[in-house]
């Protein structure tokens, strides 16, 4: 039995790997394969009371829950990192993903089953990336992703919008309008209204 929980505490005491593995039984190489992949994905001390053995062990290792299906296992890392780059959407990724299964003979998992998998590891995720503030302290604002655009009704042709998104951390409550240009100045942020849709590509 791997004692997740306990490697990190002990790493964050500043414990040698020699010690923890001692302390906890493991390996070496197991304790370092965990500290390695708890600080590629965030996950630091102090852990919340939420996550156990088995939570971290899903989080670091998500695709040992999906061996026993017979299926195609997903590499949410990658999803993770894809997502984060303009225009890429959970539905092209699972295109990609049952052409993977094709070239691989493979059986894949459907649509819906891909968006559940991939929301567990992402709630997981987000709970590693507490942000240490107090609710309604700050509100983030940028200029979004790519350039849309609007028809005008008079003339059929397609104009440029730029679409200015503005959000609460700790809620994601979030705020989206399309402005003609970015040069436009929002005098008063406080008036906003948010609404309860946190966003997410799909």
């Amino acid at each position: 039995m791997i004692h997740y929980r306990k490697i990190l505490e002990l790493h964050d005491e500043g414990i040698s790997l020699r010690g923890i593995a001692a302390s906890t039984g493991n390996s070496r190489q197991k304790v370092t394969e965990v500290l390695g992949l708890a600080e590629k994905k965030g996950l630091v001390c102090p852990l919340e009371e939420e996550m156990t053995d088995k939570w971290i062990e899903e989080f670091l290792f998500p695709e040992k829950t999906l061996e026993a299906s017979g299926r195609q296992p997903l590499n949410f890392d990658y999803i993770h990192e894809e997502l984060a780059k303009p225009n890429v959407t959970l539905s092209l990724l699972h295109h990609e993903y049952e052409a993977e299964c094709r070239v691989n003979q493979k059986i894949p998992y459907s649509y819906r089953s891909f968006l559940r998998h991939y929301s567990n590891y992402a709630d997981k995720y987000k709970a590693t990336l507490r942000i240490r503030r107090k609710p309604g302290e700050i509100m983030e604002v940028d200029w979004a992703g790519s350039t849309a655009f609007i028809i005008d009704r008079d003339t059929g042709e397609k104009v440029k919008a730029y679409v200015f998104v503005a959000t609460l951390p700790c809620s994601q409550f979030s705020y989206a309008e399309a402005s003609l240009s970015m040069d436009s100045h929002y005098k008063s942020l406080r008036n906003l209204r948010f609404r309860d849709q946190p966003s997410i590509n799909i």
